[in-house]
């Protein structure tokens, strides 16, 4: 069974005083527009995320690409078992349950699908994807998009941290809704076919202007329509 039942609300949050075409092309003329090109098959991305996770990119990538060296056939990574795959993969972080998160995936996955693929996702609509993807050990909302969004182009948005505070802070979402609720939130807000560059707009702003402890307000060019930074003036 999928772990979560969130489904896109049937009345879109209207906060923001920006529309969401508008946001993107403002964000895109200060950062560029991003191209999509899958970085990995999708079973290296969804094995990749699984490292990354409360891990920084600077460990996990190099993590990932020692093991698909040394071990080139998934057959091969799940024959190893949670144990001596978490000493290979120590430098991920949270070996022993990112270990156990891998093999079953792979073992599940095996099992379902009859090899390690994940093609068959690519006659599932999106959220059937990535309901299936959410059954998986270790998957949560964040990895499933980012598999689908990064690996198959599909209409789906991952959150991570700057995705979050962007969006509260711009008023895409509602006050006080979590990470995993703004991942159909933002999917009724966000046109189809802009899912990729839309979380890649705001992951750059939340890295250069739009930082948790000191935002530089001042050369956003957002300023005067952000309900966060009004609020905070006011204050």
């Amino acid at each position: 069974m999928p772990k979560t039942a969130n489904r896109r609300p049937k009345a879109p949050y209207r906060g923001s005083v920006i529309p969401t075409q508008e946001l993107l092309e403002t964000l895109e003329s200060l950062y560029g527009r991003s191209r999509f090109v899958p970085r990995f098959d999708p079973l290296e991305e969804l094995v990749s995320c699984i490292l990354s996770q409360h891990t920084a990119d600077a460990n996990s990538f190099p993590t990932f690409t020692r093991l698909r060296a040394a071990y080139p056939d998934w057959a091969e990574v799940e024959a190893l078992g949670p144990e001596k795959l978490a000493g290979v993969i120590r430098q991920a972080g949270l070996t022993n349950q990112k270990a156990k998160s891998i093999c079953g995936c792979l073992r599940t996955i095996r099992e379902r699908f009859g090899g390690y693929t994940l093609e068959p996702l690519e006659s599932m609509s999106d959220l059937a994807a990535r309901d299936w993807l959410l059954s998986l050990p270790g998957v949560g909302l964040k990895t499933a998009s980012i598999v689908l969004c990064f690996s198959f182009g599909r209409h789906l948005i991952p959150v991570d941290t700057h995705v979050h505070r962007v969006s509260t802070r711009l008023g895409l979402l509602r006050p006080g809704r979590t990470a995993d609720q703004a991942h159909d939130d933002l999917l009724a807000i966000v046109p189809q076919g802009v899912s990729f560059r839309f979380h890649i707009a705001l992951i750059q702003h939340g890295r250069i202007l739009c930082q948790a402890k000191a935002p530089l307000c001042g050369k956003c060019p957002l300023q005067d329509r952000c309900p966060w930074f009004a609020e905070v003036t006011l204050a």
